[in-house]
């Protein structure tokens, strides 16, 4: 439950965001020294205001601001437990400029529940991993996942490192401190999709695929490493686009730090892997579809309430068991069957896919019952049917924000309420449904 006088937009992220106006833009300068993890950072968001209020909250962790302006103007601020407040009388419908220079150590943001998340040091550069609190370890911003806004990124460097970030890079500018890296992001994005990868890495370009493909590798990987893995990703990029439609941004990245790392996270045209996911084993190369998939589902159509993530990672592990049968390892039916009698092994009782709780919206079985869930409506509605409602799900809310209920609502309208309603179970109850199969099985 949200506590009095805290507007923001998300009980599973408490105390971050505020629904009472939106970003359009964020104007990021941003000045990094890798020795000492040394961030000087100037933010101008460009804002509108929804509701009536006579204060605005922003999200900032662990960094001290040091001056904010209003319109230009210089503004009184309180800075306490990661929310910046200016009390200013706002009308609905008013739309303003605030600009925030800030400096400080990043360190990710920590939650018992939710874990770390955010700006984080490596062994020789920076990871940022923000999903689902973590964006504002590194600049201030209105951190809602149902607040998409355009981005523009310069960020300072020593000479040496390679910078990557959730935007198209703009051009480079040598200066006496080091290398200035521009990035501009058209594509509306949310504050957690939104991030920063450096390191000292070498680009390796992937042909093939309809937009460009590259992957950001330390010197110790070489190119022939990422054969039947990462080579892959044109491949699985253009088929993923004739199953779901055009791929929704620019280009691709994929980003391997020499650090190993526990899991790879998707952002919006980027993902980033450990070096210990360099393998052609299964388990690595259903992660690399995985996190490409997201850029359908998750980075082009985002949740609106963190409740829903089931249709971002159901069907980014559906993706993986296509691509699993395109690429000749299973057949989807096979993996359908062997995580269903996973799954039934595992206590079901506390778990309800549309609300799974703030505990629990990582767990496993959100992702392994939401692909169920999928290939049970694949299965009602016949091959050409489904690809047909997928595609215009992900075109009717391209750069949008959704729901569950609004999803239902589309299969709906598209293919009628029982298909709908042979939903309801999976999402809306603990007990596992029986295993989906071809009727002629």
């Amino acid at each position: 439950m949200r506590s009095a006088g805290e507007p923001g937009s998300d009980p599973y992220v408490p105390r971050h965001g505020d629904a009472r106006y939106e970003v359009l833009h964020y104007d990021l300068s941003l000045d990094y020294r890798v020795e000492g993890n040394r961030l000087e950072g100037e933010a101008t968001l460009s804002c509108r205001v929804l509701a009536e209020a006579e204060s605005l909250m922003l999200d900032l962790h662990g960094l001290a601001v040091q001056k904010v302006w209003v319109d230009g103007r210089p503004q009184r601020f309180t800075h306490a437990r990661s929310r910046l407040t200016l009390k200013l009388p706002l009308a609905a419908g008013r739309e303003l400029s605030v600009r925030v220079k800030y400096a400080g150590t990043p360190r990710p943001m920590r939650s018992r529940a939710l874990g770390a998340a955010g700006w984080e040091e490596l062994e020789d550069g920076v990871i940022v991993a923000a999903q689902p609190h973590g964006a504002p370890s590194w600049y201030p911003c209105n951190d809602r996942p149902d607040d998409k806004a355009t981005y523009s990124i310069a960020l300072s460097t020593p000479a040496g490192y390679t910078v990557a970030v959730s935007g198209e890079l703009q051009g480079t500018r040598r200066t006496s401190r080091g290398v200035v890296w521009s990035f501009e992001q058209t594509a509306p994005m949310p504050t957690y999709l939104a991030t920063v990868q450096i390191g000292r890495y070498r680009e390796i370009e992937h042909p093939g695929a309809p937009v460009p493909v590259r992957t950001l590798a330390p010197a110790v990987i070489e190119e022939s490493d990422l054969a039947g893995s990462f080579d892959l990703q044109p491949e699985m990029l253009a088929f993923f686009a004739r199953l779901f439609g055009p791929y929704p941004f620019t280009s691709y990245t994929a980003v391997i730090t020499e650090d190993e790392l526990e899991i790879p996270l998707e952002s919006q045209g980027l993902s980033t892997f450990g070096s210990n996911f360099v393998d052609t084993d299964w388990e690595s190369v259903r992660l690399i579809a995985h996190e490409l998939s997201h850029q359908w589902f998750g980075n082009s159509v985002t949740l609106q309430r963190w409740q829903d993530i089931w249709l971002h990672e159901g069907f980014a592990c559906y993706c993986e068991w296509l691509w699993a049968e395109e690429s000749g390892v299973s057949t989807v039916q096979a993996e359908v069957e062997k995580h269903h009698a996973l799954l039934a092994g595992l206590a079901q009782d506390d778990l309800v896919l549309a609300d799974p709780g703030r505990d629990l919206m990582f767990d496993d079985r959100v992702y392994k019952r939401g692909a169920l869930a999928v290939h049970a409506l694949r299965l009602h509605l016949g091959d050409e049917s489904f690809v047909q409602i997928v595609r215009s799900w992900l075109e009717e809310h391209r750069f949008g924000t959704v729901s569950t209920e609004m999803f239902l609502e589309h299969v709906a309208q598209q293919a009628g309420d029982e298909a709908a309603a042979l939903l309801d179970p999976w999402l809306r109850e603990t007990a596992l449904p029986t295993c989906p199969v071809p009727a002629s099985a």
